[in-house]
């Protein structure tokens, strides 16, 4: 039988005071935010590089499991930092009752359901500014036409022959798209090996989705943020529990000693 047939143990809720969306510690907690997500980005652009196995269940399995830790990363940070958020809102709600004084920007960094979110969301902007660049300029990849083969150097002399052969030997270079291509791919690389850079069509659709796909931390970052309402309940109802199991013990102690007295007298 549950709880050996106990009443389950009520929630308890305090109440705390909501602070900003934004406060001072919003610029900071943002770099945080972009210096793990790059250290996020290393780990799963060498993992995923390697993963060129040709079981594709495999791969994509293996990828998806890459990427759901760099989502449990950013999910678990956040949980500490929205608890610690509460527990500030917690002891300015107590002050308040108490009628002592506290200042506007401690309050500010109590607390607040988009704080995660937008927290992460300015941690983003560098690599989604790529991303969003990318998904509007993006175009399918098309095979080179190659490299000019060495006996054919000398018709290029040949007025008649030499313009058609110009395409061979100008130089391309270096684009702003190609830039940013490399930049965004690396950026969601689990995605691109599960995908495959051979399939063209695709990678043109991941790179139009590469916006939506680079949002993915953030949102972890804010749910898990969010998450720290629920980690204080379960705190103060753990210690309600621990209360409780103390008071019954010392009753049931109190009982004993009280069962035992008459004994001894006799």
């Amino acid at each position: 039988m549950a709880n050996n047939g106990r009443k389950p143990v009520k929630p308890v809720v305090k109440p705390y005071l909501t602070g900003n969306p934004t406060d001072e510690r919003t610029i900071p907690g943002a770099l945080g935010f972009f210096g793990v997500f790059l250290m996020a980005l290393v780990m799963t652009f060498l993992v995923s590089s390697v993963m060129t196995m040709d079981n594709s269940v495999l791969r994509i399995a293996l990828c998806a499991v890459v990427e759901l830790l760099v989502l449990f990363i950013f999910y678990n940070n956040a949980v500490g930092r929205g608890t610690e958020a509460v527990a500030r809102g917690e002891i300015l709600y107590q002050r308040q009752e108490k009628g002592l004084p506290f200042s506007e920007s401690e309050r500010a960094i109590c607390f607040h359901p988009a704080k995660g979110f937008v927290t992460a969301l300015l941690g983003s902007i560098p690599i989604l500014i790529c991303a969003v660049l990318l998904a509007v300029t993006a175009r399918r990849q098309t095979t080179s036409i190659g490299t000019l083969p060495g006996w054919m150097s000398v018709y290029q002399r040949r007025s008649e022959i030499g313009d058609a052969l110009v395409a061979y030997t100008a130089s391309t270079g270096l684009g702003l798209e190609d830039i940013l291509r490399m930049i965004v791919r690396i950026a969601i690389m689990p995605f691109v090996s599960m995908v495959g850079a051979e399939n063209r069509d695709g990678m043109l659709l991941l790179e139009r989705l590469s916006p939506v796909l680079l949002l993915l931390p953030a949102l972890a970052y804010g749910t898990g943020y969010l998450r720290g309402r629920g980690e204080r309940t379960r705190i103060h109802t753990g210690i309600a529990e621990s209360n409780r199991k103390r008071v019954r013990k010392e009753k049931k102690a109190r009982k004993m000693r009280a069962a035992r007295g008459p004994e001894q007298l006799n």
